[in-house]
């Protein structure tokens, strides 16, 4: 989604988007029902590590990813399940949204959502905020916020250190 400024070399080689530590568990991404449906369609993947939740009329998913650290350091990184060594296992249709607009996060402000940039990309953050923010509002604000009044249950909790875009 966001290939007009990041290129596919440099997440493909980077892939930190695709770990977690133990504070950043927050940020798992959120499996839509129709994921969900792909990805059990998918005799490649492992659907059992999902999840599965019903609230408020909608169906999702997440993976715990709490027993897989080895040690109790915070900073140590645990890979998505879904990370194979040649990056990403999804396809298009198996894929989170969550994944998809990475390093851009809906959050939930003022009780108003807001398109948000994740501080911690390397790539991005090698950009200035106003090249971010140019392209967002011309490429893509109304399509992700349009996507998340339809799905509600992705919108994040507000963080201050991820500046609204």
């Amino acid at each position: 989604m966001l290939s007009g400024i990041l290129k596919k070399e440099d997440c493909a080689s980077c892939r930190f988007c695709c770990s977690f530590r133990r504070t950043s568990l927050w940020e798992t991404p959120i499996f839509t029902e129709e994921n969900i449906t792909a990805i059990e369609a998918d005799n490649r993947l492992n659907s059992e590590v999902l999840n599965i939740v019903e609230k408020d009329g909608f169906k999702f998913a997440s993976y715990d990813l709490g027993n897989d650290y080895k040690t109790q350091d915070s900073f140590e990184e645990v890979p998505c399940p879904y990370l194979g060594e040649n990056g990403c296992t999804l396809s298009s249709e198996e894929k989170p949204w969550d994944c998809k607009i990475w390093p851009l996060r809906v959050m939930k402000k003022d009780q108003e959502p807001v398109i948000a940039l994740t501080p911690t990309c390397p790539t991005i953050n090698s950009l200035s905020i106003e090249t971010v923010r140019q392209y967002v509002n011309d490429d893509l604000r109304n399509d992700i916020l349009d996507y998340a009044k339809d799905h509600p249950y992705l919108i994040k909790k507000y963080r201050q250190d991820y500046p609204v875009i």
